[in-house]
């Protein structure tokens, strides 16, 4: 007598458990961890610091709100963007 079906339905849902789990360890937990990262850079931005936002628009910051931020793109022009449109922080080397 041969033995078909050995695990059943387990046998059935354990490729889709292990495809889910690697995706969760590929791909969701490496963006949260970006994400929780930069929520951290941003809420301790200070005047001075040079910002990238999501636009690609690289400025000073100048003031900060509850909110949002002033920054310096330009010799005289000021901008108001929101703190969720900051992508990151622009290092010094690149200016």
């Amino acid at each position: 007598m041969i033995f078909q079906g050995g695990l059943g339905a387990l046998g059935g849902l354990l490729p889709m458990l292990l495809i889910i789990g690697v995706f969760y360890m590929l791909l969701i937990r490496p963006q949260q961890k970006r994400q929780r990262e930069l929520q951290e850079t941003i809420s301790q931005l200070k005047a001075g610091d040079r910002v990238v936002t999501t636009g690609g628009i690289i400025g000073t910051i100048t003031t900060i709100r509850d909110t949002s931020l002033l920054i310096r793109s330009a010799d005289k022009s000021i901008l108001e963007i929101s703190r969720s449109a900051v992508a990151g922080i622009q290092d010094d080397e690149k200016k």
